[in-house]
């Protein structure tokens, strides 16, 4: 049966706007298939009508928001995939094969991306090749042994030690999280990332930034976690809080590591209007209702009654995060470091049992890790906190 192309009744651009913006903001370019390509709304049966694509209006507006050079989006349905969307693009833009990741890092799923992440509990029966994992800059148990700030970040200089010892010693991409979420909210020193940057950059890497769990205000003010790093990448993944329970997935990079992109490739859901509507959605209602600031103010309310509860309370070792996404370390003791993985269970049980859902992390599984509702405010914070004092106290009995 032949299909009958319908001419949209309503559309507030044209074919041709909406193909020249396809271009201009996403990537790889759709001219593979046809030289003017034809924007699709729906369809019944076998017809089809043509009119304006969400997912080019939801491009546009990222890179707008996007800090940098950044422009042209790809669209997946998750982390794991964006990810990977990710490496491919940096191994064609850089010529280079060899990516550097950190340890405790978590990149999603699949394959490549469990190879890339740090710790071991995620990486059964993956073997990947060509990724290699620096130390992380987890300060509260250095890997040196070190002190911040006497230690003048050597954390970060170790990705040229392992650029330089194993690697050929180019490298096509530096992958990281600005906050390392399964790791257990593991915050680095202002520092970390412009050194990390330029390391990366002298040994002809694309440094990408794995906005997963960081983005949409989620560490308060900015729209990007790195942007409190100062720091601007090649490429940003993301996913997660962008749909607002929809799946997506999100690779957007700079105009010439895009169109570096070569041969075809296909993202049978990425980019669906549904999905697209709905994202665009949230960057607006996060943008109408200041949610930014608000997970900058509630977050900084939230740390403080945090860290009374780390003064009352011997087995929290360290308090941590930015915005609306605070960890605590539990430990055994605060001196040894020990983990305390079993009190970390005991502690979720309680607060579960009074009404208060949290969820853990960290490679030693003891790290309470907290990303309340963009939208939260400080009365919620009050009972949050009273109920977690609760369940310390009983954990003490």
């Amino acid at each position: 049966m032949s299909t009958t192309i319908v001419p949209a009744e309503k559309s507030h651009l044209t074919r041709e706007e909406i193909n020249r913006k396809q271009k201009e903001y996403i990537f790889p370019s759709v001219s593979t298939y046809y030289s003017d390509p034809l924007p699709m709304d729906h369809a019944s049966m076998q017809h089809v009508w043509d009119v304006d694509v969400p997912m080019v209006e939801l491009a546009e507006k990222l890179a707008q928001i996007t800090p940098g050079a950044l422009k042209k989006s790809y669209f997946t349905n998750s982390g794991t995939e964006a990810n990977e969307t990710a490496i491919q693009v940096a191994r064609m833009h850089t010529g280079n094969f060899e990516v550097v990741a950190l340890r405790h890092g978590y990149s999603g799923r699949s394959s490549l991306t469990r190879g890339l992440t740090g710790m071991n509990t995620w990486r059964k029966g993956t073997i990947e090749v060509g990724i290699v994992h620096a130390m992380n800059p987890y300060c509260y148990r250095c890997p040196l042994g070190l002190k911040y700030p006497s230690c003048e970040v050597a954390c970060a200089k170790d990705i040229e030690s392992v650029i330089q010892f194993s690697t050929s010693g180019r490298i096509a991409a530096f992958l990281a999280e600005p906050i390392q979420g399964v790791g257990g909210f593991i915050s680095p020193p202002k520092e970390y990332f412009k050194l990390a940057f330029n390391i990366v950059k002298q040994y002809g890497g694309d440094f990408i930034s794995d906005e997963v769990q960081t983005a949409w205000g989620r560490t308060g003010r900015k729209w990007f976690g790195i942007e409190h790093w100062e720091v601007e990448p090649d490429m940003i993944t993301a996913a997660k809080g962008l749909g607002n329970g929809v799946p997506i997935g999100l690779t957007v990079a700079k105009p010439e590591i895009a169109d570096s992109f070569q041969g075809m490739t296909i993202s049978t859901f990425g980019g669906n209007p549904v999905t697209s509507v709905t994202a665009r959605a949230v960057i607006d209602i996060i943008e109408e209702d200041d949610l930014r600031t608000n997970a900058a103010v509630v977050g900084e309310y939230f740390r403080k009654k945090l860290e009374e509860l780390q003064a009352k309370h011997p087995i929290i070792g360290d308090v941590r995060g930015m915005g609306l996404m605070q960890a605590l370390e539990l430990v055994e003791d605060r001196e040894t470091k020990k983990p305390a993985s079993a009190g970390t269970n005991a502690l979720m049980e309680e607060a579960r049992k009074r009404g208060l859902l949290v969820g853990k992390g960290g490679f030693y599984g003891n790290v309470i890790r907290m990303s309340p509702p963009l939208n939260i405010g400080k009365a919620d914070v009050d009972e949050a906190v009273r109920i977690l004092d609760e369940s310390f106290a009983a954990l003490r009995k």
